[in-house]
């Protein structure tokens, strides 16, 4: 029977819910810094989240939404400070407290830690980022791989952060876990033939995650029951989902 050896976590939206919140509202003070006319409202940021990677998003909204834009410098290079001032937003609104983890994500991770099981962050997010919000909640040294940003070639939903994360911790695909939130990074994990639990968020809430082993709004908590929006909780004989359960999963399947 196989052995679920290593738990694989996204960052935005899985962690915490910093698409909205966190990233969008970073993104508008670096506009307005940049004395930018630009502004990303909460519909037009979950048009933009169709694209993974917070410079990939600037690239299609110009694309999209200001073709006519001119800029008197390389646009790579425009692209990359503009990216780098957002992030220095991100990070004090991760330092100030403004972003808390999801219901039952520390909770589970400090289960798994128990049991012995190998953790890892699979994200495009930028490094910085992604650790800054493990700093403020948990601990980076928790986990034997952080993948982020732009350290492959291609983001999701191509499965190469996935790939990435597998020969660095030397596991099949068989042995680990992965938790997402969104279709592009369920679509990743699923390419690389890694079974997936998806906690869904505002933005991805209506989107199609078939085949993932268990889609619910959040991981719950023994007082805060979570709800199952495809797969069975039930099986489980619980309103939350903890380490035992994941083991089951894992095996069986809902």
């Amino acid at each position: 029977m196989e052995q679920l050896q290593a738990l694989i976590f996204d960052v935005d939206g899985t962690l915490a819910d910093t698409e909205r919140d966190g990233h969008r509202l970073a993104f508008n003070r670096a506009f307005r810094e940049a004395d930018l006319d630009w502004d990303w409202p909460i519909s037009l940021y979950g048009e933009l989240l169709e694209v993974a990677g917070g410079k990939e998003r600037i690239r299609a909204y110009l694309k999209q939404y200001r073709p006519d834009f001119q800029i008197g410098e390389n646009l790579d290079d425009f692209i990359a400070k503009l990216h780098a001032r957002k992030t220095k937003f991100y990070q004090e609104l991760l330092a100030a407290g403004e972003i808390p983890l999801r219901p039952g994500v520390k909770r589970l991770i400090l289960e798994a830690k128990s049991q012995g099981v190998r953790l890892a962050i699979a994200t495009t997010s930028a490094y910085p980022n992604a650790v800054g919000l493990l700093e403020k909640h948990l601990d980076p040294n928790w986990f034997e791989v952080i993948a982020a940003g732009d350290i492959v070639a291609s983001k999701k939903p191509a499965p190469d952060i996935y790939y990435y994360v597998l020969e660095k911790m030397g596991l099949d695909a068989k042995d680990c876990l992965v938790f997402e939130d969104s279709y592009q990074g369920f679509a990743a994990a699923k390419t690389a033939g890694l079974k997936s639990i998806v906690t869904v968020n505002h933005y991805t809430q209506h989107q199609e995650f078939a085949e993932a082993l268990l889609v619910v709004d959040n991981l719950g908590e023994p007082d805060r029951p979570c709800t199952a929006i495809a797969g069975v909780l039930e099986t489980f004989d619980k309103s939350y989902l903890d380490w035992q359960s994941l083991v089951h999963l894992h095996q069986h399947g809902v």
